[in-house]
């Protein structure tokens, strides 16, 4: 079972950037499906992007132009490079993977919280 963790978030103002890393345990290379989850204060968690093992990625309305998300294989990393915040994006941000395209996502890890102020 491979373990994920997130990292890369912090405080940044409206129109800023940051990016995100998410660091697997081990090899993900035939994993299936990578994804980045959200959950604002009060809201329930929402998905926000995913990238499959062919590199096919999709995004929520939401972030689409907006964010980015790759991953590197050689590294064992997955990244969601986010452009253009706005305060709607502040939220803890998850990552987390389905090995294969049968079986649930994974459980979760602590997150990483992004919060867009001035």
């Amino acid at each position: 079972q491979v373990q994920l963790v997130e990292s890369g978030g912090g405080l940044v103002q409206p129109g800023g950037s940051l990016r995100l890393s998410c660091a697997a345990s081990g090899n993900i290379v035939n994993i299936y499906v990578m994804g980045w989850y959200r959950q604002a204060l009060g809201k329930q968690r929402e998905l926000v992007a995913t990238i499959s093992n062919t590199g096919t990625t999709n995004y929520a309305d939401s972030v689409k132009g907006r964010f980015t998300i790759s991953r590197d294989n050689a590294k064992n990393t997955m990244y969601l490079q986010m452009n253009s915040l706005k305060p709607e994006d502040t939220a803890v941000y998850y990552c987390n993977h389905r090995k294969r395209s049968f079986t649930p996502w994974g459980s979760w890890g602590q997150g990483t919280q992004v919060t867009v102020s001035s």
